[in-house]
């Protein structure tokens, strides 16, 4: 019989999380050091975007290499996380995500005392591969050790730090490259995190719940022989794209990817009909409300991301902060998502699933005013305010996603849903981006950008409304049957 869990369960009694540590469980020290772990991982996907002119004065990188720097890490993680997350199932989650801080803080000091732009990129890319060891765990062991809830808090703890981790990035960048302690600069972006993975190294194992009994299956070696390079024609097409100018090799790299997707699909089907495991099984998939679920958190982080980014591109624009300034901006948008987050369970149970179209309709609204508010101010900002609250339910979303998986897919399903929010990100900067981008060259105005990028965000939270409900009625049709 699997084990689920549902989004109004009953609360642990105030004995459950002691009992859970003395039995492999986690509690709230494990939760703060795993979301540690996480904070780490996200943060290095933007604090180096502000280190990247001093980066190429020093070391005299080339417009090619300072991209491969920025999204080297971006790349590798996309690629391994599903991968990453099926090594926790198979060694161990709290194995795994030692070893990937381990990894991860090699990875930094190596970034950090690179020579030479050559030395820095592969470096980059061993970093997201790390990364990708180490964050799948971390959603792995909240859905196995927390329930209900208690579940829920912590994936609004979670949701917070991936939401405040692109602010922390920007703005830790700044501060870094500011202060040039030691005249090392840029390299303090990579540093900084090696101090901090030797603290987690360090308490981890008296801290995060003992690994339980681990699943056999293998890594479906065939299924990762397609999905990798599928998922790397996807990702490097769209985060280069715009730069190079969109060649003609992306569009047959994107064409090709959808293509191996298709294969995948094919493969897997394959494996499970022998007997083995899969990497994304087709039990995973047939998880009450999962397909809704993944479109729905596709499109979230993809509004979000490309809303943070597109803004900083104004507010860094016509607007004319600085990073640290435009970092700072986004303070108040990130604490009203976190706030929801952390507070939607206090809010009556009836209430709880209507909350998701609900802040995506809001989102969309707030969205419509970008452009005739960007001219800055309390407006602007209390704007931000309004779209934070309504993405605010990505959370939410995540619960109702995952509460149907099966605890022992734990890992298959985090792993999933973690790529997925990835790509989300990458497609909305890259789509709606790249729109933003287009629109300021052509007016010569990032304010008359704005516009249009505005309804564009709009229209994708439309469409985030529009899955969620999908997600909802799945989820109330399959309820009589559990």
């Amino acid at each position: 019989m699997t084990q689920t869990t549902h989004l109004s369960g009953v609360a642990p009694g105030p004995g459950t999380f002691r009992k859970r540590a003395e039995q492999g469980g986690a509690g709230g020290s494990a939760l703060a050091l795993l979301l540690l772990g996480q904070f780490m991982a996200i943060l290095d996907v933007n604090i180096v975007n502000v280190a990247l002119p001093t980066l190429r004065a020093d070391l005299g990188a080339s417009g090619a290499g300072l991209q491969l720097v920025a999204a080297g890490y971006v790349i590798a993680y996309a690629v391994t996380l599903i991968t990453g997350a099926r090594l926790g199932d198979l060694a161990g989650h709290r194995r795994m995500f030692l070893l990937g801080v381990a990894a991860f803080s090699a990875a930094s000091l190596a970034c950090g005392l690179a020579p030479s732009t050559g030395w820095l990129v592969p470096f980059r890319f061993a970093q997201g591969a790390a990364a990708a060891l180490l964050t799948p765990q971390v959603m792995s062991i909240i859905q196995r050790s927390f329930t209900g809830p208690a579940r829920a808090r912590a994936l609004g703890f979670y949701s917070a730090v991936i939401a405040g981790g692109v602010v922390a990035g920007q703005v830790a960048g700044g501060l870094l490259v500011s202060a040039d302690l030691f005249g090392w600069g840029w390299r303090w972006v990579f540093l900084v995190n090696a101090p901090v993975g030797l603290a987690l190294l360090a308490s981890g194992p008296r801290v995060l719940p003992a690994d339980g009994e681990r699943r056999g299956g293998g890594l479906d070696p065939a299924g990762l022989a397609v999905l990798a390079p599928a998922v790397l024609l996807l990702v490097v097409p769209l985060i280069l794209g715009h730069e190079l100018g969109w060649p003609a090799w992306g569009w047959a790299a994107l064409a090709g990817g959808a293509a191996l997707f298709a294969a995948f699909a094919a493969v897997e089907r394959r494996v499970a009909r022998r007997g083995g495991r899969p990497l994304i099984s087709g039990r995973v998939l047939r998880a009450p409300g999962l397909l809704p679920g993944m479109l729905t958190v596709l499109l979230a982080p993809g509004s979000w991301g490309a809303f943070l980014f597109t803004t900083t591109l104004h507010l860094q624009g016509d607007l004319a902060l600085g990073p640290m300034g435009s970092g700072l901006a986004f303070v108040p948008g990130v604490a009203a998502f976190a706030l929801v987050g952390l507070t939607w369970q206090r809010l009556p149970a009836r209430w709880h699933r209507p909350l998701i179209p609900a802040g995506f309709a809001l989102a969309a609204l707030g969205y419509l005013f970008l452009g005739p508010l960007a001219g800055g101010g309390a407006r602007y900002e209390a704007l931000t305010v309004v779209i934070g609250l309504g993405l605010g339910v990505l959370p939410i979303v995540m619960t109702a996603t995952l509460e149907g998986v099966p605890t022992e897919d734990a890992a298959d399903g985090s792993g999933l849903l973690l790529t997925v929010m990835q790509l989300g990100q990458v497609v909305g900067v890259a789509t709606v981006g790249t729109l933003f981008l287009t629109l300021a060259e052509h007016e010569h105005s990032t304010r008359q950008a704005e516009y249009g990028t505005g309804w564009a965000l709009a229209a994708t939270a439309l469409l985030g409304a529009g899955s969620a409900l999908a997600l909802l009625r799945r989820r109330a049709a399959r309820r009589p049957a559990a």
